[in-house]
């Protein structure tokens, strides 16, 4: 099989990794029949604690980042390795282990953009913060950065692939966040309580 195929399909089965469901196992819920039913981070700190909840969040940031980082510690380029953290978020997404559902994929693509753009991580965060600071919902912290974080790959001297992969995990972060949409315009969405 061709390496570059072999990277990817690590890459995606170290993202299929439920963490969360996981996690909450160790305390006892299935955290698909909790809260919003949601494998995230998000869930877990509502529904089983702050410190699950954390290593939730971070044990998905580490699937988006690790193959990345590997793959340039390998001395890969840029292109591969784009491609190569798209397949670790949409292993997250469209997890192999649960029938190709999973979560909304936004721990695991900070994970992915942390190694492939940091620069860009930033301004994504500080919208994320700026929203959640003001209006305490997550999601529309999460919808609004996902939705600048292409346009900040462009603005930058990256490849065609980084700009397509940001592109795409952009487009599915937004679209699995479609009942939190819902939600937030009914007014019937959950506020962050830190």
């Amino acid at each position: 099989m061709n390496n570059n195929l072999l990277w990817i399909l690590g890459a995606y089965l170290l993202g299929s990794i439920p963490t969360g469901l996981l996690l909450g196992k160790l305390y006892g819920i299935d955290v698909r029949k909790e809260g919003s039913g949601n494998i995230g981070a998000t869930n877990l700190y509502r529904t089983v604690g702050r410190k699950v909840g954390i290593m939730t969040l971070v044990g998905d940031c580490l699937k988006g980042l690790l193959p990345v980082i590997l793959a340039w510690k390998l001395g890969l380029l840029e292109p591969m390795q784009a491609w190569i953290g798209l397949a670790a978020f949409c292993g997250h997404v469209f997890s192999v282990f649960l029938l190709f559902k999973g979560g909304k994929g936004v721990a695991t693509a900070l994970g992915v953009f942390l190694a492939l753009s940091p620069l860009a991580v930033l301004g994504a965060l500080a919208v994320f913060i700026l929203l959640v600071a003001i209006w305490r919902y997550i999601s529309l912290g999460s919808i609004v950065a996902a939705a600048v974080m292409p346009l900040i790959i462009w603005f930058r001297p990256h490849s065609i692939e980084l700009l397509i992969a940001t592109a795409l995990i952009s487009a599915i972060v937004i679209i699995k966040h479609h009942t939190n949409i819902n939600r937030l315009i009914a007014g019937t969405e959950s506020k962050f309580k830190a």
